[in-house]
């Protein structure tokens, strides 16, 4: 069997890992957890839009996550409900959405994932998009953590907290949009707190937690991407239970570590 795969699978895979890794950090810390697979749902009714209008997926995918995230602050900004409340109704109207205008194949696409190298334009945005969210999260990660632990301290010190979480909330769906080609709506929340969650419990400090946690994203990329191509198969449930044993292995480690 063939363990060749794409030099712009391989590329887009690490920049995702990185990107999802360092993100996914601070979606743990706020608990949003449940989040990050609620809101990789809102994508579902732009894929099927864009399908109809026979414009590529990701674009309607991409569109539909920024609308659905800057609605969640809205909505949580005018109901001072929680982030997790707010992505939950959203979610549950987007997936009714969603399942209504994409079907057949297509649906099953959207859903896990769609194999195949990424075209060279899209390889590209996939990379820029990336670099933007590292160099937001490695700029932004005091500002996030004052804003994390008390808000107030941080409006005292000049944060616009509301402003950080509309720009944080964008983000964290431009980075699940990353990994819809490879993970699909319903896997792609797994990339962002699985390696978070491992990174949690492996880390000493903020710094160390970012830099497990990118490295535990890329290596399930990486290594879920070299399966599935010896396989044959999508690299999305591969990527996905990869993670899934080393954060079994990180509960393992600390267990025999007490």
């Amino acid at each position: 069997m063939s363990t060749e795969i794409d030099p712009l699978s391989l590329a887009s895979f690490a920049a995702v890992g990185i990107a999802a890794g360092l993100v996914g950090c601070f979606a743990v810390a706020r608990r949003m957890a449940l989040a990050a697979d609620a809101l990789s749902h809102v994508a579902l009714p732009g894929i099927g839009i864009a399908i109809a209008f026979h414009i590529h997926p990701l674009v309607g995918a991409v569109a539909m996550l920024v609308f659905g995230a800057l609605l969640v602050w809205a909505l949580e900004e005018a109901t001072r409900a929680s982030t997790e409340t707010v992505i939950g109704v959203v979610f549950s109207a987007a997936l009714a959405a969603g399942t209504l205008l994409t079907s057949g194949s297509d649906l099953v696409d959207a859903l896990f994932g769609h194999p195949g190298a990424p075209a060279g334009i899209e390889a590209g945005v996939a990379l820029v998009a990336a670099a933007a969210i590292v160099a937001f999260v490695i700029t932004s990660r005091h500002r996030l953590v004052v804003a994390l632990v008390s808000p107030d301290l941080a409006r005292t010190s000049g944060i616009d907290v509301r402003r950080l979480n509309l720009v944080f909330l964008q983000v964290f769906a431009l980075t699940i949009a990353l990994g819809l080609r490879y993970l699909g709506v319903l896997l792609m929340g797994s990339l962002l707190i699985i390696p978070a969650a491992t990174a949690k419990r492996l880390s000493v400090g903020l710094g160390s937690m970012l830099v497990i946690s990118a490295a535990v994203a890329v290596t399930c990329g990486l290594g879920g991407a070299a399966l599935a191509a010896w396989r044959h198969t999508e690299p999305g449930p591969v990527v996905v239970l990869l993670a899934a044993g080393i954060f079994a292995a990180s509960l393992l480690r600390r267990e025999r570590g007490k």
